[in-house]
């Protein structure tokens, strides 16, 4: 067997990382930049505190249009209902719907994270999620012929579902212990 060497990065090669990081690139690009993928450039990021996990997704919300108004001023009313505890980032694709993202973090003081494009494993439980809603909503289902009752009905069985990632617990579970912690 033949051993492949690995290079590792020089403290300046790292310094630019952080730099280009702090000035908003993406994984992607920086690991263009050298030459790297961009799970190389996560794993030299990411100790220093620049790449943050969100935490878990607790919630879903219905909105009636998807202009960017609409989606901003529901979800500015939804994340004032939360404690501010629970609610601190909000990861985002890259769909037009928040480009007003600036209007939502100065009215919560919430931070939003755009993933980079063709990365589904950047926005955490999202693509799990997906695939459990599709057992009640095939992929095209026009969710506005269904009531608010109805998707209630459906979020509040997969919340009351237990998660491996969760320890078993179900996200319910999780978000009253987490709502008891706060009070």
């Amino acid at each position: 067997m033949v051993q492949r060497y690995r290079r590792g990065f020089t403290t300046r090669e790292r310094t630019e990382m952080w730099d280009r990081w702090q000035r908003g690139e993406s994984l992607r690009a920086i690991g263009r930049a050298f030459g790297k993928p961009s799970s190389s450039i996560y794993f030299q990021i990411s100790p220093l505190g620049g790449i943050r996990r969100p935490p878990r997704r607790r919630s879903r919300l219905k909105v009636t249009s998807k202009d960017t108004q609409t989606v901003v001023s529901a979800l500015t009313r939804h994340a004032k209902k939360l404690p501010t505890e629970l609610y601190k980032s909000l990861t985002w694709d890259r769909g037009k719907e928040l480009a007003a993202h600036q209007q939502f973090t100065l009215a919560t003081d919430i931070d939003v994270y755009f993933c980079d494009p063709q990365s589904p494993w950047q926005r955490g439980s999202n693509e799990n999620t997906n695939g459990l809603l599709r057992q009640y909503f095939p992929k095209g289902t026009d969710l506005s012929v269904h009531s608010q009752a109805h998707l209630n009905k459906v979020a509040r069985q997969l919340n009351e579902r237990p998660r491996k990632t969760l320890e078993f617990e179900t996200p319910a579970e999780r978000f009253n212990a987490c709502v008891a912690l706060t009070g």
